[in-house]
C-alpha cells in the first residue's frame, strides 16, 4: 500500500468511526424494578450463527445449551439462588438486522421446568446467516429485558461468538450504555479454529472479549478452544452466570482500561479486505 492510499484509508476510517459513535444507540440508565416475578437473574443467551461459524459448530453450540440447561449441574446452582428461580431466553445473532428469538422468555424453578426449556431449544431448527454484529446483538439483547415479566436480581448477556465485530455501532460504545442500564456482560469466545493468512479472525479472541466485549460487576470470559470441551465450556459458564461458582474452568478477568487488542480491528480488518460497509454497517 502507497503512502497515499494509507493516508486514505486512515482518514475514511476516521470519518467512519465518527460517524458510528454519532449513531450508536442510547439506552434508558435504570430498568425498572417494579412488577413481575421475582428471579434471582434474568439471563439472555445470546448465540453467533455467522457462516465463520460451520453447521458442526453450530449443531454442537445448541445442543451444549440444551444439555446445560438441564444438567446437574445448572439445577444445583439454580437452587442456591435467593428465589430459586431464574428467566432465561435464547437469541441467535449474526449481521447488525440479524436477530432471532429462538426460545421466548421462560421461567426455570426447578428440573421440569429446565428440561421443557432444553427440549425446546434442542428442537428449533438451526441456520446460518451473513456478517458479526456483536453490538447489534447487545442491543438487541438489552431491550429484551424490558417489560418482559420477570424482576430479577441480576440481569445477564451471555454473549457467545468466534469472531470480532465487523457490521454496526462501534461494540465498546454500545457495551458502555448496556452496562449503564446495569446489565452485565458475559462472554464465551470460541477459538477452535486457527486462524487462517487472509481471513478476518484474530487469534487472542479471548482478549478481544475480556477487553472490548464484556463489562459490569463480576465479568468474565470463558474461552472454547478444544472441540471436545465444548460442551463443558458452556454448562459452566451457565453455571458460573447464574451462580458466580468458581470451578475449574479458566474464568478471566473483566475488561482492561487499555484494551491490548484495538476494539475496531474487526471493522478494520472487514475494510481492508472488501473495502467500505464495515465500521458504520452501509
Amino acid at each position: 500500500m502507497t503512502m497515499h492510499r494509507s493516508l486514505l484509508f486512515a482518514a475514511v476510517s476516521a470519518v467512519a468511526l465518527a460517524a458510528a459513535a454519532i449513531a450508536a444507540p442510547r439506552f434508558a440508565q435504570t430498568p425498572g424494578t417494579t412488577g413481575g416475578t421475582e428471579v434471582d437473574v434474568e439471563l439472555v443467551l445470546a448465540v453467533d450463527i455467522s457462516y465463520s461459524m460451520d453447521m458442526d459448530e453450530l449443531a454442537l453450540q445448541r445442543e451444549g445449551y440444551a444439555q446445560a440447561i438441564a444438567s446437574q449441574e445448572f439445577l444445583n446452582a439454580l437452587k442456591q439462588g435467593t428465589n430459586g428461580k431464574i428467566a432465561v431466553t435464547l437469541v441467535e445473532w449474526a449481521g447488525v438486522s440479524d436477530q432471532r428469538i429462538v426460545v421466548p422468555w421462560r421461567l426455570i424453578d426447578g428440573a421440569a421446568s429446565a428440561e421443557a426449556v432444553s427440549a425446546e431449544m434442542a428442537r428449533a431448527p438451526v441456520r446460518r446467516a451473513f456478517r458479526t454484529s456483536i453490538s447489534g446483538a447487545l442491543m438487541f439483547s438489552a431491550a429484551l429485558f424490558d417489560g418482559n415479566g420477570f424482576r430479577g436480581i441480576r440481569r445477564v448477556i451471555d454473549v457467545s461468538g468466534d469472531g470480532t465485530n465487523n457490521q454496526g455501532p462501534l461494540v465498546t460504545l454500545v457495551r458502555d450504555e448496556v452496562i449503564g442500564k446495569g446489565i452485565v456482560i458475559n462472554g464465551l469466545p470460541i477459538m477452535l479454529k486457527e486462524p487462517q493468512p487472509g481471513s478476518i479472525d484474530i487469534k487472542d479472541l479471548d482478549i478481544y472479549y475480556e477487553d472490548c466485549v464484556i463489562g459490569g460487576p463480576g465479568a468474565f470470559v470463558v474461552p472454547i478452544r478444544e472441540r471436545d470441551k465444548f460442551k463443558h465450556a458452556i454448562r459452566t459458564k451457565l453455571v458460573l452466570d447464574i451462580a458466580q461458582y468458581r470451578g475449574d474452568a479458566r474464568v478471566l478477568p473483566a475488561a482492561a482500561s487499555a484494551p491490548r487488542i484495538s476494539c475496531t480491528i474487526g471493522e478494520q480488518m472487514w475494510q481492508r479486505r472488501w473495502g467500505g460497509g464495515g465500521i458504520d454497517g452501509r
